[in-house]
């Protein structure tokens, strides 16, 4: 297949979001990191990921006086994600208690006011395994390298490009079949946002493109599997994953994360 050719965002059906906009995603972005910040502390063993996603469903509806994105998105019967060890991405919260050792991912968005905001992180329970940290970091470094990256004039594909040679200088791959994509009104809006890619390629970022960077990243090879129930993906070899994600519009000068909160590091 041709390679794409860099193109404008309006060619590719992205749609710029103005100042007012892009403010009011912060406000739903800073939700969603609050609600990580707050889980923090009942990630721990012996609790399940069901109990973590009805924490979670409280806070954002009755705290927050938001709306959680993933409950009956498309049919997911969960308010959160809860993706554990060898779970890519998708884990559907259940009676499964965490262990010592375990690495769990938790997906957070919410709707505010219509605007959505979307992150996650990596959680150790107790203590994790050296593989199991080092998976974690790798992943967490891999997102911080595509975010730093982003100003206008780069191309999705010089972010993936980047992602990609990272991650694989560390022996580990990164999943192919899900990425990073826009987000605004709409939970999944264009583009999709590769973490693979060779450079020059793909959309060339432009001011008030809003997207995630979120590279699924694991310790084995890429391939992945999707379970039965239809959401839960893992990897194929069993091998341990890892994926950390924020949202972020492109600035005139560089890149706005609106999931960060303030003093937060990336």
């Amino acid at each position: 297949m041709p390679a794409s050719k860099p193109s404008s965002a309006m060619n590719q059906g992205i749609q710029l979001k103005t100042a007012e906009d892009i403010e009011a995603m912060r406000v739903a972005g800073q939700q969603a990191a609050s609600v990580l910040k707050m889980i923090a502390e009942h990630v721990q063993p012996g609790v399940t990921t069901g109990e973590l996603d009805r924490i979670c469903h409280d806070y954002i509806v009755n705290e927050l006086e938001a709306i959680p994105a993933p409950l009956n998105y498309r049919g997911f019967p969960k308010s959160i994600c809860t993706s554990v060890n060898h779970v890519v991405c998708h884990g559907i919260p259940s009676d499964k208690k965490l262990k010592n050792g375990d690495i769990v991912n938790i997906d957070v968005t919410v709707i505010q006011n219509g605007w959505h905001g979307d992150t996650s992180k990596m959680f150790y329970v107790g203590e994790p395994s050296i593989k199991a940290r080092r998976i974690c970091e790798v992943a967490h470094e891999a997102m911080k390298i595509g975010i730093e990256m982003v100003r206008p004039g780069v191309t999705l594909g010089d972010i993936g490009h980047a992602i990609q040679t990272y991650a694989e200088a560390q022996r580990c791959s990164v999943v192919r079949e899900y990425c990073g994509h826009g987000i605004g009104r709409g939970f999944h809006e264009a583009p999709q946002v590769l973490h693979y890619g060779r450079p020059g390629e793909g959309v060339v970022l432009e001011p008030g493109m809003t997207f995630t960077i979120e590279p699924m990243i694991n310790l084995g090879k890429a391939a992945t599997r999707l379970l039965p129930d239809e959401w839960t993906v893992i990897t194929r070899d069993r091998s341990l994953s890892a994926q950390w994600e924020h949202t972020m519009a492109v600035t005139e000068d560089g890149v706005d994360v609106l999931t960060r909160l303030p003093d937060d590091p990336l």
